[in-house]
């Protein structure tokens, strides 16, 4: 009698719904396309797609979540990335079931979402997602001409301030190589390094690519941050290979990857 009644117990806790809070817009997003989504009760600010999750309560913003506000919430699993290690090592303390998940390479996204499916019992779910990551890898149509890509974060018209790009290590060079390109950045001691304008002429790309959002950067002059561009004494300026590509899923590390190498290897292969 004893025993079934363990074994009951047992049977319970495994169907129970899930209370997940998310700490970042990318994980947010992986719950939502393992079918999770009913089971995040909070995520952090930024959190906009899909549009469901914008009706979820915010826990703070990704860097700086709020610990009392995430309790608050009774959650049985707190998802965090490797930035968050302070905040799930907290949680953790208070008997919170943690994990942390790492986002930086497309390796990294696969594997994270193949672990967050088995954490949350959505391992099936899961293949699916990679599958289709894995898909649009092998479907990447190489350049015709390898050329140097720089890829910029965000779009600015005065370049006299820091210029952030896409370093090693990061999903952003991976697209570069699997396109058939060079990254222009060749140290590796940093995936985001800041730069000045003259660091971007000592580089010389042949090629740049700036992530613009028109969402978050609803005041910038495009006409004018480009001249900015091509004023400056770069391969990619005398080519007219500079570009600006506007998407709200570009600088998300989730399973919308797969958009992001469509989108950015497109843009590689063009104009050649």
């Amino acid at each position: 009698m004893k025993t079934l009644f363990f074994l009951l117990i047992l049977i319970l806790n495994l169907s129970a719904t899930e209370r997940i809070v998310s700490l970042s817009p990318s994980i947010t997003e992986i719950l939502f396309a393992l079918d999770a989504g009913e089971e995040v009760v909070a995520t952090s600010s930024y959190s906009l797609y899909p549009k469901a999750a914008k009706k979820l309560p915010i826990i703070g913003g990704y860097t700086n979540p709020n610990i009392e506000k995430i309790i608050s919430y009774s959650p049985s699993l707190v998802v965090g990335q490797s930035f968050n290690i302070t905040t799930l090592e907290k949680l953790k303390s208070f008997g919170i079931q943690t994990l942390r998940l790492k986002l930086k390479t497309i390796q990294d996204i696969q594997d994270s979402i193949s672990l967050l499916g088995k954490s949350i019992h959505k391992v099936q779910r899961a293949k699916e997602v990679n599958t289709n990551i894995t898909n649009t890898l092998h479907s990447i149509t190489k350049t015709k001409k390898p050329h140097s890509v720089m890829i910029v974060y965000g779009l600015k018209e005065d370049l006299r301030g820091g210029i952030y790009i896409a370093g090693n290590d990061i999903f952003f060079d991976d697209i570069i190589r699997l396109s058939g390109n060079t990254n222009s950045y060749t140290n590796s001691a940093t995936s985001q390094p800041v730069l000045s304008y003259e660091n971007v002429i000592a580089l010389n790309p042949e090629q740049i690519i700036i992530l613009h959002s028109h969402a978050t950067e609803p005041n910038v002059d495009v006409t004018k941050a480009l001249k900015s561009w091509y004023s400056l004494p770069t391969e990619a300026s005398t080519n007219k290979r500079i570009s600006i590509v506007d998407e709200d899923y570009l600088h998300i590390p989730s399973q919308r990857v797969a958009l992001t190498i469509k989108r950015l290897s497109q843009e590689m292969r063009e104009k050649q």
